[in-house]
């Protein structure tokens, strides 16, 4: 069965961090690239990152740039996230995804996983 699943949310404190996993099953990472999309309470989801296969195009929104890192490891076909500095205003599921086009536009993106609670408080 081809699943990602992601974990490593929680509840973490303003200025807090925490580190993503997203973890694939049933087929491997290594020829995809990876996104991360959030959708906070109220609003649309959102592309905030993603990484091809080798690691060399990296792309981050604007508002988490200096604070959020994108990392893949193959051999363990997972991808990570981790989150530095966070604030009330990333409070939000965080999705992870795969597909074959490195762009932040949701529909390039075939896999998904089931999201996981990232909760900041003030």
């Amino acid at each position: 069965q081809v699943q990602l699943v992601e974990s490593g949310g929680g509840l973490v404190q303003f200025g807090g961090s925490l580190r993503l996993s997203c973890a694939a099953s049933g087929f491997s990472l290594a020829n995809h690239v990876i996104g991360w999309f959030r959708q906070a309470p109220g609003k649309e989801r959102e592309g905030i990152s993603f990484i091809n296969s080798r690691g060399d195009d990296i792309f981050y929104q604007d508002s988490v740039k200096g604070r959020f890192t994108i990392s893949r490891d193959n051999s363990k076909n997972t991808g990570y996230l981790q989150m530095n500095n966070l604030k009330p205003d990333n409070t939000a599921v965080y999705y992870c995804s795969t597909g074959p086009v490195a762009r932040m536009i949701g529909k390039f993106y075939q896999v998904w996983g089931v999201g996981t609670q990232v909760t900041v408080s003030s």
